[in-house]
């Protein structure tokens, strides 16, 4: 079998499997950080299925052992889905209040663990590059453009990656050494993560590269920030980004002084035409035969 990984191993195996695999694979399938959290009996236990079985299932996903397929699940645990910390004994509602109380001490971890010297220093950068690169995928993508959307405030030069339609080789020949790259490293981070974070550090330019406390700190890199991403339930909580992207970008704003000023003033005198079309017209067929 070729390499891959252990869930997708498990997917592939389920259609061929016999009844008692099959208990055992859906289970696996449903829940896969059981692997990694349990012996093989254990695990039988929980499906309920023979020890007999567990090997047998093992085997089926080309594993030569069961601690071999634990040492590629607590892997995956520790690199990829969310799905790994879920458990089979944890499928009880949660009271809202814990996401809540998550994801406020995610942000203060996060935020405490920057230096307002390192975000001063970001802002600064973001200012005077020459063009701004903001580039996500998966998770990262939404967050991108957001980031571009805000900082369009006060930069002009600003681009989130990637668009439609076009390969990232069109992109990164572009980026000069007195270019700002933000980009993002959130799991699960595509296959491909390695190689362009390789070819953003290559180019010279300044890069700073914003991920969840899975990637270990990267000093490759002119900043790296990490961002808790805990949470009770079957998902990763992003809460902490958005807090460390609203400091980054209102810092920008601060240090961007009359300038900054001005191109917030020259943008709201743009779209005042168009708010004032559509309190005048507020049908939308109406608005765009005026407007």
């Amino acid at each position: 079998m070729p390499e891959s990984s252990f869930l997708s191993r498990v997917h592939d195996a389920l259609p061929d499997l016999h009844p008692a695999e099959r208990k055992l694979g859906e289970l696996v399938r449903d829940f896969p950080g059981e692997v990694a959290s349990y012996s093989a009996s254990e695990l039988a236990k929980l499906a309920d299925v023979s020890n007999a079985t567990v090997s047998r299932f093992v085997r089926r996903l080309g594993y030569t052992s069961y601690e071999e397929a634990r040492r590629d699940a607590r892997l995956e645990k520790t690199h990829g889905s969310r799905r790994f910390l879920a458990a089979v004994r944890d499928t009880a509602p949660r009271d809202p209040l814990t996401y809540a109380d998550t994801d406020t001490l995610n942000v203060s971890k996060t935020i405490e663990s920057i230096p307002q010297e390192t975000v001063d220093d970001l802002a600064k950068v973001l200012l005077s590059a020459r063009k701004v690169w903001v580039i996500g995928f998966r998770a990262g993508a939404p967050l991108a453009h957001y980031t571009q959307w805000q900082l369009l405030q006060v930069i002009e030069n600003i681009v989130a990656l990637p668009n439609h339609g076009q390969t990232m080789g069109e992109h990164l020949a572009g980026i000069q050494s007195n270019d700002l790259v933000i980009f993002f490293g959130l799991r699960r981070r595509i296959s491909q993560f390695d190689n362009i974070l390789s070819r953003l550090i290559s180019s010279g330019a300044s890069l700073a590269l914003i991920s969840d406390e899975s990637l270990p700190l990267n000093k490759e890199v002119t900043w790296h920030l990490r961002c808790a991403t805990d949470s009770p339930g079957p998902l990763f909580s992003h809460v902490s980004v958005m807090a460390l992207l609203n400091l980054v970008v209102n810092r920008t704003i601060d240090l961007a002084g009359e300038s900054g000023r001005q191109r917030l003033a020259a943008i709201e005198a743009a779209m005042m035409p168009w708010m004032n079309c559509n309190r005048q017209f507020p049908m939308k067929n109406e608005f765009h035969r005026q407007c």
